[in-house]
């Protein structure tokens, strides 16, 4: 990474295919009208992107409470269905290091698409790795299977557009408020970017969660949801860095199977 002027320029010579122009067309479409603000992409090559670079400030509790507001906007920009990719963008993505599965046609369900998108490539990628056993790989499944049951469907839900990344490291407060970075953008659903801002902490992710639920009233339960829609970060992190992500995942599997 470098810091050019008012440039911010990523590199990696070894990136596979699409790596930077995929993060590019995510940040493109979130970029909507009244939503979050994005570090805006000025190139991208096969080996580098460049994106408009960011002078961070402390978070404050009014940068906070526009950054709830201004989430849901993004969010209710909408998606043609689950999983679909940017807009631009036609293949699979990224999370991290490793590819996300992208979803060209729409699936039944979130269930669906989060089972089989979400859940299930990173189950495989742990269990050849061998950072977890088959019992717990039978733990993961009865989850994936009360997911494609509908257990966790809202049929009044559309789908959301998401940043899919969301984590601490990927909200940039700035002088002129909160900026979103290094997406992993695709249609989804709202409580999974909200259930990731806090699993690495979030300053200030009380009034971030309160100013968005006054913009966009969050479905009953949705703190219940949490971990669920944690469970897909968290075995990407096992799959990236090994065993030690997967007792706070079976925890959580063990809630929802």
């Amino acid at each position: 990474m470098t810091d050019l002027g008012n440039r911010f320029v990523k590199r990696r010579p070894d990136a596979p295919t699409g790596f930077f122009e995929v993060e590019a067309a995510g940040l493109r479409w979130l970029a909507v009208p009244g939503g979050v603000s994005v570090a805006e992409p000025l190139d991208v090559s096969p080996g580098r992107l460049s994106t408009v670079k960011l002078e961070i400030v402390p978070p404050t509790g009014a940068a906070a409470d526009e950054f709830g507001r201004r989430l849901a906007v993004t969010h209710d920009a909408g998606a043609r269905h689950y999983g679909v990719p940017p807009d631009g963008w036609d293949g699979d993505g990224y999370i991290g290091t490793i590819g996300l599965p992208h979803a060209q046609e729409p699936l039944k369900s979130w269930g669906e698409f989060y089972a089989n998108l979400r859940l299930r490539p990173y189950l495989r990628a742990a269990y050849d790795q061998s950072a977890i056993d088959g019992h717990q790989l039978q733990v993961f499944e009865h989850v994936c299977t009360r997911l494609e049951d509908g257990a966790y469907d809202d049929p009044s839900d559309e789908p959301s557009r998401i940043h899919g990344d969301l984590w601490s490291g990927n909200v940039v407060w700035a002088w002129d408020g909160v900026h979103l970075i290094d997406p992993a953008a695709h249609g989804g659903h709202r409580e999974t970017d909200l259930a990731m801002l806090g699993l690495f902490g979030l300053p200030q992710l009380e009034r971030v969660l309160r100013a968005y639920d006054e913009a966009y009233p969050l479905a009953d339960g949705w703190r219940d949801r949490v971990g669920l829609h944690r469970l897909h970060p968290l075995l990407t992190h096992v799959v990236m860095f090994g065993g030690s992500y997967v007792p706070q995942a079976i925890a959580m599997a063990h809630k929802y199977g």
